[in-house]
């Protein structure tokens, strides 16, 4: 408990910085002749969740991979914040089933602690004490869950969260983003989401980004559903579906 105190006070601190955790300008990446990014822009602040969306092939993971350093982009900058801690769950992670892996272990593998401070860690994110449980027993919905939790185990300033919810059913990615919206509530720490579930995307971030190799739009959700960019790619059921809240929001904002 003191620890999270501690953790939250840091992330307080950083917010009132008003340095972004995380900032991209103008970023180009071009392979085997095709731009994958186009002058790509785009920040992540303290406390904040923002939700990259576009279809198949937009470069959406691409993105994160520069983001994170994995990949160098072709021009343009990526300045994060000193001294940041980013916690990284992948799109996918393939692991044998096979493998004699335990929860335990699969965790520590993101740095050592302790059996307590992983208890809490799974906790937190909603799992039962399953330590000692082998990883290829667990469900579709309970391995998201210990990919986040292994994640928020190097106390991060920033989680980075590839397509999430990739195999769980609708009733667990609803569940899923209420966690990780509380987690944010919780550390105050920013959150970056690619994900392709529209509907609770636009129910569950602070600002939206849509990619089509260019940034398309971006914005609220309220904004983005009524962009003439993001309806093209997505159709207008986003928008009628936030009628009844556009103009509540932008009272709330003014």
């Amino acid at each position: 408990m003191q620890a999270e105190t501690v953790t939250r006070s840091r992330h307080e601190a950083a917010a009132s910085s008003g340095e972004p955790l995380i900032a991209a300008r103008d970023l180009v990446l071009v392979r085997d002749g095709r731009v994958v990014l186009d002058h790509v822009t785009l920040a992540v602040g303290p406390g904040e969740i923002v939700t990259l969306v576009g279809p198949n092939g937009a470069g959406k993971t691409t993105l994160v991979r520069v983001l994170l350093g994995l990949v160098p982009p072709d021009s343009g900058t990526v300045h994060r914040r000193p001294g940041l801690t980013v916690g990284y769950a992948p799109q996918r992670l393939e692991i044998d089933p096979a493998l004699p892996l335990t929860v335990a272990r699969f965790l520590t593998l993101a740095r050592p602690a302790g059996r307590e401070e992983l208890g809490e860690r799974l906790a937190e994110v909603g799992l039962p004490p399953c330590l000692d449980r082998q990883i290829g027993a667990l469900s579709g919905g309970e391995f998201h869950r210990l990919l986040l939790a292994r994640a928020l185990l190097r106390d991060p300033d920033l989680l980075v969260l590839d397509e999430p919810l990739t195999g769980v059913d609708l009733a667990g990615q609803a569940e899923l983003y209420r966690l990780i919206t509380e987690v944010r509530d919780r550390r105050r720490c920013g959150v970056l989401l690619v994900s392709h579930d529209l509907h609770l995307v636009l129910a569950a971030t602070d600002r939206v980004v849509c990619l089509e190799g260019r940034v398309c739009c971006a914005g609220t959700p309220v904004d983005v559903a009524h962009d003439p960019a993001f309806q093209r790619l997505f159709g207008t059921e986003f928008a009628d579906a936030f009628a009844p809240y556009r103009h509540h929001h932008r009272g709330r904002d003014a």
